[in-house]
């Protein structure tokens, strides 16, 4: 099996390395000089990491290859992954290239955080949405958009390099997980901004509390128990009202000027400048593993996946994309 990798920055490393040590041949394009050596440290990272959280051996590694001409990593390709900048006009130009270089039958897949199929395609291309999490090599969940057909065959695909395919019921801006994300990063821009809280006292309260009650329940699971015997409708009974109060700036958003900026990096690096961007990596790496193992224990979270079966569809494509 092959995947082809166009955008070899964070995401599109991870996805090389995700392949990689799953067996696939891994083709990477990307203009950028430093690629092969960006994508490289990615790779070492998962080496180092993603054989911990396996009971067995994994799959002997593939290979990996890198070129100039964005025809000679697609050919042959079963999965392509764009994992460009979220910019729509290059993003059309890349999938309507993609999409008239590609087998018909094989799956291309977009990284992007936001924007919808319907809009991706909207040039002519047959890209659905496959929105992953960093470091992708690790995190199993992978949010699935567009065409039926598909999103059943990449999930099938992606069960089998061990991750979790989450098939929208409809598309939406940013998906599901961005958007609760975004609800919890614009309240925290706040906190910081009207000096309520830090950049590190904002991560301790996630990572002290709520943090780890979502790794293995989520939130409404979490709020069933909340409810105790009663069970949820006692618990939105219960704390329902409170949606009413002015708890919550989300419809607003603080202006990114200098000054928010320059606070929020002071912070952070009052934080976590004492350590290297790999040190922190490899940090993360271990918490995670660390954590997926135990909740293993129980099935609980990413602890309960299994690696699923492949079957078989084959894309016909209808329409050719214009000239970029």
């Amino acid at each position: 099996m092959k995947a082809a990798i166009v955008g070899g920055g964070v995401i599109g490393g991870g996805w090389a390395a995700r392949f990689l040590l799953n067996g696939w041949n891994v083709a990477v394009f990307d203009p950028d000089p430093d690629a092969e050596r960006k994508i490289n440290e990615v790779v070492a990272n998962a080496r180092r990491s993603l054989p911990s959280l396996y009971d067995r051996m994994m799959p002997t590694e593939g290979t990996l290859t890198f070129h100039t001409e964005m025809a000679d990593a697609v050919s042959g390709a079963d999965w392509i992954q764009e994992s460009i900048p979220e910019r729509l006009e290059l993003k059309h130009n890349v999938l309507c290239a993609i999409s008239e270089l590609a087998a018909a039958d094989a799956v291309i897949g977009s990284s992007t955080s936001g924007f919808k199929p319907s809009e991706l395609n909207g040039k002519g291309a047959r890209a659905i949405v496959a929105h992953p999490f960093n470091p992708v090599y690790l995190l199993p969940l992978v949010e699935l958009v567009g065409d039926a057909g598909v999103t059943a065959k990449a999930a099938d695909i992606l069960k089998k390099l061990g991750m979790f395919p989450l098939i929208l019921r409809k598309e939406i801006d940013a998906h599901i997980a961005d958007r609760l994300l975004e609800a919890v990063w614009r309240e925290s821009l706040w906190l910081v901004k009207d000096g309520v809280a830090t950049t590190e006292e904002i991560d301790e309260a996630i990572r002290m509390a709520f943090g780890i009650r979502w790794a293995q329940m989520g939130l409404f699971e979490t709020y069933r128990i909340a409810g105790g015997e009663a069970g949820m409708k006692h618990f939105m009974a219960q704390f329902g009202p409170a949606l009413e109060w002015p708890w919550t700036k989300l419809m607003d958003v603080p202006e990114f000027d200098d000054q928010l900026v320059g606070l929020i990096a002071g912070q952070s690096d009052a934080q976590s400048g004492h350590m290297t961007i790999r040190e922190l990596e490899h940090l993360r790496d271990d918490n995670l593993v660390g954590m997926m193992r135990a909740l293993k224990k129980t099935g609980s979270g990413a602890g309960g996946l299994s690696v699923g079966m492949r079957s078989p569809f084959r894309f016909t494509r209808t329409q050719s994309c214009p000239s970029p």
